[in-house]
């Protein structure tokens, strides 16, 4: 499913690489209790959570992003041919629907200038390479890569102790093809697009902020991943790099955009993962596009 909107003169797709059951709640929200899941469950099937599993669902997904100067892919994905064995539904995968995604959005590899990861875990980084005679190769040949320099370190460092597959296979690859360009996660780029940072997930995890003709719109990135935190900002994810910053950062963004005209662009909120933030009491909720 491709979703294209605009913010100002800003174009953004949205492109799709999977929407599946995949994520056992209480594994990956390990604060979630019975009695919160329970009061909620009537709204989160079937678009969030999977009646017949009881599994959350995840999109995996990246946005395109058409300035009229650039072309911008924030996040990318999962990829194919990936050894992820903990995860069924991106080992080895091998199937054509993100490039489709692209295409029907009008773009091929070669037309995307920049790619600019909100941080670097597998799910955002896998379509940074591609599998070309046993090597990994950048997929996107003429794209600089955007990583928060500190992150980038901070991963580097940790698969220096012990050997992380997806920065051997998705990170690595573009790091030695001189492709990277590390950044602040406060970076502000051309008029109209910079970085804010929210850290908490990861060390130095960032959204992208976009603002055209007094429209704006924010990449989230995993800052947040299900509604279920907007109603209770206190569930940390197991992949929680410092829980009780990320809980802060999660809050405040949501409080910064609350009641606002910001299109929110989250990672893996169900389709269409794009609206806004509504205030319910001393916590949130959020209203789709379309919805309301």
């Amino acid at each position: 499913m491709t979703l294209t909107f605009t913010v100002g003169d800003i174009r953004i797709d949205r492109i799709l690489e999977q929407e599946l059951p995949g994520f056992d709640p209480f594994e990956f929200l390990p604060t979630l209790t019975q009695d919160i899941l329970g009061a909620n469950r009537s709204w989160l099937e079937p678009r969030t959570l999977d009646p017949a599993t009881g599994l959350f669902i995840f999109p995996m997904q990246s946005y395109l992003v058409r300035d009229g100067r650039h072309t911008i892919l924030i996040d990318s994905c999962v990829g194919n041919h990936k050894e992820r064995p903990t995860r069924p539904t991106w080992h080895r995968k091998d199937d054509s629907h993100y490039m489709d995604g692209l295409a029907r959005a009008g773009v091929g590899v070669e037309d995307i200038d920049y790619v600019m990861c909100t941080h670097l875990h597998p799910d955002h980084v896998g379509w940074n390479t591609r599998l070309e005679n046993g090597r990994w190769v950048p997929t996107f040949p003429n794209a600089r890569y955007v990583f928060s320099g500190k992150e980038l370190a901070h991963w580097e460092a940790e698969h220096a102790k012990s050997p992380i597959a997806y920065m051997t296979d998705s990170v690595l690859p573009v790091v030695e093809a001189g492709r990277v360009v590390q950044v602040t996660s406060d970076h502000a780029f051309a008029d109209g697009i910079h970085l804010e940072p929210t850290p908490g997930h990861t060390p130095d995890h960032f959204a992208v902020h976009l603002t055209s003709k007094g429209k704006d719109a924010v990449m989230s990135g995993d800052l947040i991943h299900t509604p279920l935190q907007c109603r209770y900002p206190h569930l940390v994810a197991r992949p929680d790099f410092d829980k009780e910053q990320a809980v802060a950062t999660r809050r405040a963004f949501m409080d910064r955009y609350c009641e606002t005209d910001t299109a929110i662009c989250t990672a893996h909120f169900h389709s269409p993962s794009i609206g806004h933030f509504t205030r319910e009491g001393d916590a949130f909720g959020f209203t789709f596009l379309g919805e309301g």
